[in-house]
């Protein structure tokens, strides 16, 4: 018969608690200033233009968003798929979703220029456009998960985990193949192409199941809550199967550009001529984010600290990748007629330089702090993870 587990809150004293929301609010403050900045002296403050309009902020939001769908994979795992050895981080890994998708729409928000009429593209959708229709994939994604994080801290609800567990697993998919698709059906040279489907649901389970593991080791640590060895074997084949997921996705992508005549130039471009992009792809996004912590992940036995460490190279690697995918694919230069040649005085056929500011950075990084600050506020205030994790779990009800 499986041990009963017991749930509680973020423990430890109150002054180490209020020092980490202090450290928290440095990079918050900074973001907020960036935001304020920017407002007031308008995107000229940033290495955007009318070229490169989804600049590293992008690459911020873009990224937790996809985290954000990988990080529920372990929960749907325990109440869908009816794994009980995820079943005691099934709420922390509810709660570190919401999170990152808090974060990543928050900055994606205050990047838009004009973030006091965000009422306005809430309220009046194109229905065309799948920019718009991701307005309410985002809302049916925050509302399903969230009912779904109640019915598991309420005890009176869970016998309805399951269905709300489904539907959360299905606006999932949703989310995560339409972020895909935003890009797959973009008619520049470095997009056009469904495989950003399929390679970004690959890419959301890595980044998503990094972020989780990093904070699962960060709050055990912080107060010695013991987490079995069990448990972090799992953790650790399922991020390994989705790093070399995600390395067999993007080196389909990047042969098929290859193989195709009309897209060759663009493979060259990424593979060999992009510099900065060159080097993110090869250096950041297969070496630290996938080659490095794959050849981590198959060591046996794995110690945790090597664990964080393949975590937070698989979150670099995915940042070098967004910026790869978003700043690279906008700094190609747009082919509007194929098979002919351009000549305008509007960059036809230039490699578009960009060079993010600082601004640009730290409005990414206040967003990475706010997902941060919510996940420990949460925490502290909710009973969300169990006072032992080397306890065996029930099914569900």
């Amino acid at each position: 018969m499986a041990e009963s587990l017991i749930y509680c809150e973020l423990g430890g004293s109150g002054r180490r608690y209020w020092a980490l929301l202090a450290l928290l609010g440095v990079p918050l403050a900074l973001g907020a200033f960036a935001y304020f900045y920017i407002e007031h002296y308008g995107h000229i403050a940033t290495g955007m233009d009318n070229q490169i309009v989804w600049g590293m902020p992008h690459v911020f939001a873009v990224f937790l968003v996809i985290a954000a769908t990988g990080a529920l994979n372990i929960a749907m795992a325990a109440s869908v798929f009816r794994k009980a050895v995820y079943r005691p981080v099934a709420p922390l890994s509810a709660l570190v979703s919401l999170a990152l998708l808090v974060g990543g729409l928050a900055v994606l928000m205050l990047d838009l220029g004009r973030s006091d009429r965000m009422i306005v593209a809430i309220t009046k959708l194109n229905p065309a456009s799948l920019f718009a229709r991701r307005v309410i994939f985002y809302d049916g994604f925050m509302l399903s998960v969230g009912v779904y994080l109640w019915f598991l801290l309420e005890r009176r609800m869970n016998r309805y985990i399951k269905p709300a567990a489904i539907v959360a697993f299905f606006w999932q998919l949703l989310l995560v193949t339409s972020t895909g698709l935003e890009f797959g059906f973009n008619f520049r040279a470095v997009y056009d192409s469904v495989l950003y489907a399929p390679m970004f649901i690959a890419f959301s389970s890595a980044y998503g199941a990094a972020a989780l593991i990093l904070v699962l080791l960060a709050v055990c640590r912080w107060e010695e809550r013991p987490v079995s060895d069990e448990l972090l074997r799992r953790l650790k084949n399922w991020l390994g199967i989705s790093v070399g997921a995600s390395l067999f996705f993007a080196v389909l992508f990047l042969g098929t550009k290859y193989e195709l005549a009309r897209s060759r130039d663009v493979a060259r471009f990424l593979l060999f001529d992009g510099g900065v992009y060159t080097a993110l792809l090869w250096l950041g996004q297969i070496a630290l984010g996938g080659i490095a912590p794959l050849a981590l992940l198959l060591r046996s036995p794995l110690r945790r600290s090597a664990l964080g460490w393949a975590c937070a190279m698989v979150i670099l690697g995915g940042l070098a990748q967004m910026y790869v995918t978003l700043i690279g694919g906008q700094a190609y230069p747009q082919i509007l007629f194929p098979g002919l040649v351009e000549s305008s005085s509007f960059f036809d056929g230039e490699i578009h330089p960009y060079t993010p500011s600082l601004v640009e950075v730290l409005l990414g990084m206040g967003a990475v702090a706010l997902a941060a600050a919510i996940i420990a506020v949460a925490l502290r205030a909710l009973a969300m993870l169990p006072t032992r994790l080397d306890q065996s779990a029930g099914p569900q009800a």
